[in-house]
């Protein structure tokens, strides 16, 4: 039976990469407009590169990017890159349809949560209370409290030992095969793939679980709820009895 849940935040709650594209756009615009001689959509690829080489969470991405276009850092560009990044970032981080209905459901079934997340303790946190999502969550866990990211199974040893449940009582949700589904089930949790926040084309997940939409976490969970609870044999009717007695 399903007694917890842990979940991956970004493109498993939040439409991370929806929100990290907006933000780049507005960033690369704000800087061109700061006076940064650059071609926006070449600009972008540039920046989108080295975050697929350091990782999305790279908080210099602008430094970077600005001595690799100018050998240099003017601060008047940087200042206007980060601002604008801000901004948009506010403005387009959202959730998924139905993830504050499910979270709520989930925590009136009495199932725990909790979160792992590879992202900087800090940035975890802040996406978590502007979402409004810390009444939810008994335990986060972040790359920052472990010193391991995902596959590694340290994060996930740590969220099994915070939430008091065994491995095949707790189900990951996460979009990430290679890290989220790989690194739980290496330890025995159950898995589910958020298969609405892919963003890699993914062919197989190797989940037990795929979710088209996160809202069918609850059907998963009633249903596992049901089959390690098999209906006790009903008493048998007085009639029952009673012909039972005669034919004896």
């Amino acid at each position: 039976m399903i007694k917890a849940v842990i979940f991956d935040i970004d493109n498993t709650l939040t439409d991370f990469m929806r929100m990290k594209r907006a933000a780049v756009e507005a960033a690369v615009e704000g800087m061109i407009d700061a006076g940064l001689k650059a071609a926006k959509d070449e600009l972008i690829r540039k920046i989108f590169d080295i975050y697929w080489a350091n990782g999305v969470e790279d908080q210099k991405i602008f430094d970077k990017v600005l001595l690799q276009e100018e050998g240099r850092i003017d601060y008047r560009v940087l200042a206007s890159g980060i601002v604008a990044y801000r901004r948009a970032k506010a403005g387009t981080m959202a959730l998924y349809p139905h993830v504050g209905a499910t979270l709520s459901e989930l925590m009136r079934l009495g199932v725990k949560m909790a979160v792992i997340s590879d992202a900087p303790r800090l940035e975890v946190w802040l996406r978590i209370v502007d979402l409004g999502l810390h009444y939810y969550f008994d335990h986060v866990i972040t790359a920052d409290d472990v010193g391991a990211k995902k596959p590694a199974p340290l994060g996930f040893q740590k969220a099994l030992e915070a939430l008091g449940t065994g491995p095949r009582e707790t189900l990951m949700v996460g979009d990430w095969a290679e890290r989220d589904i790989a690194g739980a089930k290496a330890l025995g949790i159950r898995t589910a793939w958020a298969k609405y926040g892919d963003t890699f084309e993914t062919k197989d997940s190797g989940a037990e679980f795929e979710l088209d939409d996160i809202a069918d976490l609850i059907a998963i969970i009633k249903g596992d709820a049901r089959q390690a609870s098999p209906a006790k044999p009903r008493a048998p009717s007085s009639k029952a009895a009673a012909r039972r007695a005669v034919q004896s």
